[in-house]
């Protein structure tokens, strides 16, 4: 087992990470003094540890469908049934939506109840559950109702990630391939365990010097413009991991068309992407006028077209970008049809 400590100002906390640590469930709800916890989990019951307190279990589902203020509003009410205090505590224990939905619920109920996750997938696990932010989607965007709401611990059990479909590894492969380019070393030699732990570590030093966004933790970003986009063009039948590949292939486009950084490092880009067995290619059905119009409402969009983008002193927020560039590099990519991109990942080429 390896312990990641985050300190905040006002709240600390560990991310556990290696087999079985779902087990420390009921040390750390004894720890912290709650009598009751609700568990929202979309795993079997087998895969939901014992809580040591009278507990409530809800059931959930993944996927960005149900990340919604009509979820969390039924989270809430199911809360307030179950008599949740503020002196309780919830779990959720689920993929990233769960984590998202559950920490929202949380940070809302009786205006903030603590929570603690258990990420089940991998993208959850390097991503999601670490940080404090938490968020649904509306029809206009992708997570735009959210608050800033801290765990008390997060239990990365690397056990659920045997039950893991190859898609959803791969998702989760997406956001440590991008860590590459925002201050992580090679982390492609590594085991899966050490590249968890390096990708929380990261994430971990970023949160401490920028909890709430206003300056170094838009690096966490890299990526996720155009992934974002990608996510809603296609329904969201690119998953979250996968369209963040794509964009980190598109930031080092786009960096290089601005001359930000050489033709070498460019192709960097592509050279990790591909390493985790994901692909480069744009989906054909998402066109280029409609990414445009999908980023421009993008919530980091400060001033025209802003991204995340590498450069001679590493990744930084641009904003201003030339919508003529960004329309270009979009159509030098190379585009597959979904169904071949979700069938193939990996398969297309420069």
């Amino acid at each position: 087992m390896t312990a990641v400590s985050l300190r905040l100002r006002d709240h600390s906390y560990d991310v556990l990470i290696g087999p079985g640590v779902r087990t420390a469930l009921a040390g750390v709800i004894r720890r912290l003094g709650a009598e009751r916890a609700v568990v929202v989990s979309a795993r079997p019951g087998e895969w939901v540890p014992d809580t040591g307190v009278q507990s409530l279990v809800l059931p959930a589902h993944d996927g960005e469908h149900d990340k919604t203020l009509g979820t969390v509003e039924a989270l809430c009410g199911e809360f307030a049934r179950f008599g949740l205090t503020r002196s309780d505590v919830v779990v959720s224990c689920g993929g990233g939506t769960t984590t998202d939905v559950v920490g929202l619920a949380a940070a809302l109920y009786h205006r903030g109840v603590p929570v603690i996750h258990l990420p089940t997938s991998l993208l959850a696990q390097v991503d999601a559950s670490v940080g404090g932010k938490t968020a649904v989607n509306l029809p206009a965007g992708k997570n735009l109702v959210g608050a800033y709401w801290q765990p008390s611990a997060v239990l990365c059990d690397t056990d659920y990630l045997s039950t893991l479909p190859r898609r959803e590894m791969l998702s989760g492969l997406g956001e440590i391939a991008r860590c590459h380019f925002i201050g992580a070393p090679d982390l492609r030699g590594l085991t899966l365990a050490e590249q968890i732990t390096a990708s929380v570590t990261l994430k971990a030093r970023i949160v401490e010097a920028d909890e709430r966004d206003t300056g170094v933790r838009h690096l966490l970003n890299y990526g996720h413009t155009l992934g974002h986009a990608l996510e809603r063009a296609t329904g969201y039948a690119v998953r979250h991991g996968e369209a963040v590949a794509i964009g980190t292939v598109f930031a080092g486009q786009l960096a290089g068309a601005l001359g930000r950084i050489g033709q070498a490092r460019v192709a960097e880009h592509f050279d990790v992407v591909r390493h985790y067995g994901l692909s480069a290619a744009l989906p054909a059905e998402a066109d280029t006028a409609a990414l445009l119009r999908l980023m421009r409402h993008d919530k980091k969009a400060l001033r025209g077209f802003t991204f995340v983008l590498d450069g001679p002193e590493g990744a930084a927020l641009v904003s201003d970008v030339p919508p003529d560039v960004v329309a270009s590099v979009l159509d030098r990519m190379p585009r597959t049809p979904v169904a071949d991109l979700v069938a193939s990942p990996g398969g297309a080429r420069r």
